[in-house]
């Protein structure tokens, strides 16, 4: 889906990390969320509430998922999972173009 249709934004941007990760808040009419952001090149830390789905709509990546060991490349098109109340690590190669969907939440 590349337009989100009957969506409220909000105005004012998440920021994280001195400016380097971005994001702004989509709400659907049922009151679910997404945000869509950029993220630069660098590393990150990140903790949940809710379960995400992260699309990588641009760019890439390496993400160590909560309980795993070994980092996951994501490319432009790819995805992945995040379960809630955890914690997962990047490492952005190059500026990625991002939607997160919070799943159940």
């Amino acid at each position: 889906m590349s337009e989100f249709n009957n969506v409220t934004v909000v105005r004012e941007a998440n920021v994280y990390f001195g400016g380097k990760v971005t994001s702004r808040t989509v709400v659907f009419e049922d009151g679910t969320k997404k945000t869509l952001g950029i993220m630069l090149a660098g590393e990150y830390s990140f903790d949940t509430r809710a379960a995400e789905l992260m699309e990588i709509m641009g760019g890439e990546l390496d993400v160590l998922l909560p309980g795993s060991t070994h980092w996951k490349t994501v490319k432009a098109g790819g995805s992945f999972e995040v379960p809630a109340n955890s914690k997962f690590d990047l490492v952005v190669k190059e500026i990625a173009d991002y939607c997160c969907s919070y799943i159940g939440g």
